[in-house]
């Protein structure tokens, strides 16, 4: 009976012991956000690719200037079009909850949605850099097994995500992570009626200022999965960007790259 007793009691030790362990929803979110974020200001270039059928149709290439807010903590953004040429020069300014599009030929800028679709299954929100602790409130849903994008099993805390506040770029997102790493393995992206409009998947782990971040976003439409964009980031450095560069009104007398 004491060698019972002596048993129970270290069973309940060690399931206190696991349960004190898991982490919350919303601390795995956080890690997730210090794992892929650099904690400073940077520039990055990234390459959208649209495949019909396998076959690609379109690219666009984009540099990608970033700051957080040291105020909302959120992270500005300046997104500027490369290539192709007939679409260089124009930009995207993310600022909080603000988004707009500025067109050198006219020099005008207007607001535009970051769910508005910006090559393929990418979006403007998706190219963006986002602090997703902030935007969102995070529900555990359990601990999962799933292929990753190199068909490779990852033993992945599955967590439900919903919006906290405007600033957020979609309603609903759901994230599988792997245990440990807190790498993104796998998303889902809803409408603002729950519709499921698209599928990610997050490989080619590469050291990018100091932690290992996916240097490859493959998304996939929900309805058609003939309909694939690739997102592939490259050449991220350290930049110190000014805060003018994120004011709407100084946009026509831009000069970033």
């Amino acid at each position: 009976m004491k060698n019972l007793m002596i048993g129970f009691a270290v069973a309940v030790l060690m399931f206190e012991g696991a349960h004190a362990a898991q982490p919350t929803g919303q601390e795995i979110i956080a890690a997730v956000d210090a794992a892929r974020n650099p904690g400073q200001g940077f520039r990055v270039t990234d390459l959208l690719t649209e495949y019909v059928g396998g076959k690609p149709q379109s690219s666009m290439n984009l540099v990608i200037f970033v700051r957080q807010n040291k105020v909302t903590k959120q992270y500005d953004n300046l997104v500027r079009y490369v290539l192709p040429v007939r679409d260089a020069g124009k930009m995207v300014l993310m600022n909080g909850t603000n988004m707009w599009f500025y067109d050198p030929s006219s020099k005008a800028s207007v607001r535009i949605s970051p769910q508005q679709r910006l090559l393929g299954q990418a979006s403007n929100g998706d190219v963006a850099t986002v602090n997703l602790a902030k935007d969102y409130t995070a529900a555990l849903v359990g601990e999962e097994t799933l292929l990753d994008a190199d068909r490779q099993n990852k033993d992945c805390w599955h967590v439900d995500l919903k919006a906290a506040s405007d600033e957020a770029v979609y309603s609903h997102v759901e994230y599988w992570v792997e245990k440990g790493t807190y790498r993104q393995i796998k998303g889902k992206f809803y409408s603002d009626s729950g519709r499921l409009l698209k599928i990610a998947y997050y490989h080619k782990f590469t050291p990018q200022l100091g932690r290992m971040a996916p240097s490859e976003t493959i998304v996939i439409d929900a309805v058609n999965q003939n309909l694939v964009t690739t997102m592939a980031v490259s050449d991220m450095q350290p930049h110190d960007v000014p805060d003018s560069w994120f004011q709407r009104d100084y946009l026509p007398r831009l000069k970033a790259e």
